[in-house]
């Protein structure tokens, strides 16, 4: 009998194979379901086999405002870039496979520390393993940024890592679909749709759902579904992150190689020219990734002290008082009595509110603790 990884290698082969257009859309929907649903066995197999014993990960502990997964094909320059924007030396050859571990760096800038994180270069077939593939994959999961560094000399690097992620469960510049299942005792699989669809039949999505072992459930859509998006809401593990592309050794490359690159990158993705080794774009990157990281700054009042209107702390823009709280003091949240807000997020100034009190960019906030 074939092994799970055989048999998703198997599904996976006559996905790559089949024509992409409406007629398709529903058999590859089957054939991604039977995939999404492979994989989480692989994964539960892992989980069993992990409690056996431990072994060499690449556990990186986060630490700083957010963090940035630098992804790129072994010899990319990822390393130098990491070294310009953190000051961490990474270790540096002129050979492939440089990076053995995960090597983080901790980025300030205004105002925020941002942790970089140097991985080892991804290859073809890292998300079935390959190069320690998977464990790579699960470190830029959980990263708030993906950064893909790409040779302007190398056109297929972009497309191989970028189908490793999707595989891998990761979703780049996309949003959540609007897609809501909800399991029921009776009644079949029940669509319900707020606007036309055209891609699948109430049958092909009846279909696709009972893939996942739905018998029962009411479907609401809120989108003209695709077979993908309905498979990610079913999946329920798939990361919507932001990525950004970074075309590196711009200073060896001609306009006409630039240029020849972009064709070969998503157009409404945000690419950056770089050169790492001499260190033009740099600095533009850095006000690149603060600015798109979502963060906000609080100004921060002790009680009977004046507000610090120079060093605001920044958080990210979903912050709530609760936040804040943890990130001023470990204890400030078990001995939290109330806060008052003045600023965007008050309905006057300094009004009182609790922990889930949601903050915006320039409120000012003084916390009271409880004594002792």
């Amino acid at each position: 009998m074939a092994t799970i990884e055989e048999q998703i290698q198997a599904v996976q082969a006559e996905i790559d194979k089949t024509q992409k257009n409406k007629a398709t859309e529903h058999h590859l929907g089957r054939l991604k379901a039977k995939i999404a649903k492979l994989k989480a066995q692989r994964e539960k197999v892992a989980a069993q086999q992990k409690t056996g014993g431990a072994g060499k990960g690449f556990e990186v502990r986060k630490s700083g405002d957010a963090s940035v997964a630098l992804v790129g094909f072994p010899s990319v320059g990822k390393s130098t870039l990491i070294s310009k924007l953190t000051g961490v030396e990474s270790e540096i050859g002129a050979y492939e496979f440089t990076t053995l571990t995960c090597i983080p760096g901790l980025m300030e800038h205004r105002g925020a520390k941002i942790q970089i994180l140097d991985l080892p270069g991804l290859i073809k077939g890292a998300s079935e393993g390959k190069g320690r593939g998977r464990e790579i994959l699960n470190v830029i999961r959980s990263s708030d940024m993906v950064l893909y560094i790409v040779d302007p000399f190398q056109e297929a690097h972009f497309r191989i890592l970028h189908r490793e992620l999707e595989i891998a469960g990761m979703r780049m510049n996309e949003t959540k679909p609007p897609v809501f299942i909800n399991r029921t005792l009776r009644g079949g699989i029940d669509v319900r749709s707020t606007v036309e669809q055209t891609y699948l039949t109430d049958s092909q999505i009846g279909d696709i759902i009972r893939q996942f072992g739905y018998v029962s459930a009411v479907v609401t859509l809120r989108v003209d579904v695709t077979a993908d998006m309905l498979v990610d809401a079913l999946a329920q593990n798939r990361i919507y992150s932001i990525g950004i592309v970074a075309i590196n050794k711009i200073d060896l490359a001609t306009a006409d190689d630039l240029e020849n690159i972009r064709q070969h990158l998503p157009e409404a993705w945000p690419i950056l020219e770089i050169s790492a080794f001499v260190g033009t774009g740099v600095e533009a990157m850095k006000d690149f990734i603060y600015d798109n990281l979502g963060f906000m700054s609080i100004y921060l009042k002790p009680q009977g002290q004046e507000a610090d209107l120079v060093e605001p702390l920044i958080v990210k823009d979903d912050s709530t008082v609760k936040d804040v709280c943890r990130t001023l003091h470990r204890d400030f949240v078990r001995k939290f009595r109330y806060a008052r807000v003045k600023g965007p997020s008050a309905k006057f100034d300094w009004q009182r509110v609790g922990l889930g009190h949601l903050l915006m960019d320039g409120d000012l906030l003084t916390v009271i603790t409880k004594k002792g």
